[in-house]
């Protein structure tokens, strides 16, 4: 069997200190037979902009450090010089990446990988290597949505400000993968690897200004069901950042101004609904059934039958599923959590503990308590609750391997 080749797609703005960090780790990979690309970009306008002309300078920086690279394969794509850079409504991480798998597309044949990774992650030695493992054992995934670790940076503010965040991650995606539907994921834009004929039967990158990574991979499941699993992670920077709306960067820069509120630790009653609903479909292929998720879908596609139309138009349960889940996608899962949250708030903390001690009842630490503060924990004893979290979530990841494996056995 013919190995894939494999292509790294890196967008890269303002990235002279971590870029060579990460451009570092490739070069120590144990697989030597892969092609890095790397998008420096930034809007066109920011030349003429005082507040934004050093990010351009600092892209120029990086060009011309690339330029002198050795030691590794890189194609440079410069959408920063002046007169390169983004027009219009055409600019951010999410046409960088477009650009960047456009371009790889090219070239790439079906059965290719094409590793996202953002230009401030680490990866260590074995890491393609581990993909291509994962792609050889698991020949219908799609892609896969690598396991993640945020490593602590050493600056107090900036690490509780990326653990609160990471809690909130690893607490959503818990209670994602304890329900039965297709979108478990995490997305994150430098944990993505995937074939490329998947990425076209797909259509590619929808370029969102932020988020493209979470719409890439609702695109993923609704074609098949993509991995979680692999033997090594990624490890993004812990960093602030102003580059995007939304997502980890932001994040840590409003938790450590205090004005974060957009992350709560959603109680996992609130998806009882949405599993339920899920246990409820043998039902809905043949008669309508009662359910907050279900009339929830109901009034935001405004359509009082909903389900009756597909039923005449699916041959049996198993295109109705399909047909439902493409409706109940990750997104309105999503929005309804948010909803339900909204109606019934709860304290983070009390949330997490309460949690915790459904998924680890024996493990809770005396320390943390329904009433403990985050703000009263040590940047030590939030790493635990990000930890335990992540047993949970690692255990629950391969759960859903060995579940997909026995699906296609059959």
């Amino acid at each position: 069997m013919t190995t894939p080749k494999v292509f790294v797609a890196i967008p890269a703005m303002d990235e002279c200190a971590s870029l060579p960090l990460t451009l570092a780790d490739l070069a120590r990979q144990t697989y030597r037979d892969f092609q890095v690309w790397i998008c420096v970009n930034q809007p066109e306008a920011w030349w003429q902009d005082s507040d934004k002309r050093s990010v351009c300078e600092h892209n120029q920086q990086t060009l011309e450090w690339l330029q002198n690279l050795q030691g590794i394969s890189v194609e440079v794509l410069d959408f920063s010089s002046p007169g390169k850079g983004w027009q219009g409504k055409k600019s951010g991480v999410g046409w960088a990446r477009k650009t960047l798998f456009n371009k790889i597309l090219e070239t790439a044949g079906d059965s290719d990988i094409i590793v996202s990774l953002d230009a401030d992650t680490r990866v260590r030695p074995h890491y393609i290597e581990s993909l291509l493992q994962s792609f050889q054992d698991h020949p219908k995934w799609p892609a896969l949505s690598v396991p993640y670790y945020h490593p602590l940076s050493g600056e107090e503010s900036m690490d509780r400000a990326m653990l609160r965040y990471e809690l909130y991650m690893r607490n959503y995606a818990v209670n994602m993968l304890l329900t039965d539907t297709p979108y478990q994921y995490t997305a994150l834009g430098s944990a993505i690897v995937m074939r490329a004929g998947a990425l076209r039967k797909i259509g590619g990158i929808t370029p969102y200004q932020s988020g493209e990574d979470f719409y890439l991979l609702q695109k993923f499941c609704k074609m098949s069901s993509i991995g979680t699993t692999n033997a090594e992670m990624v490890y993004p920077a812990t960093r602030t950042s102003e580059r995007v709306p939304f997502g980890t960067g932001p994040a840590i820069r409003q938790g450590m101004e205090e004005t974060e509120t957009s992350y709560p630790i959603f109680h996992h009653q609130l998806w009882e609904p949405v599993q339920q609903a899920v246990s409820l479909l043998p039902k809905l292929y043949h008669e309508n059934c009662q359910n907050d998720f279900l009339d929830f879908l109901k009034e935001q596609f405004q359509e009082e039958d909903l389900w009756g139309p597909i039923r005449k138009n699916v041959k049996d349960l198993t295109h109705f599923l399909h047909a439902f889940h493409e409706k109940a996608d990750g997104l309105r899962i999503l929005q309804y959590v948010r909803r339900r949250y909204a109606q019934s708030p709860m304290e983070d903390e009390r949330a997490l503990w309460e949690n915790l001690s459904q998924w680890l009842p024996n493990r809770m630490p005396r320390w943390f308590t329904p009433t403990t503060s985050f703000s009263e924990l040590t940047v030590e004893q939030l790493n635990h609750l990000r930890n335990l979290l992540w047993a949970v979530e690692r255990a629950l990841r391969q759960q859903k391997t060995h579940r997909d494996e026995g699906r296609n056995a059959f």
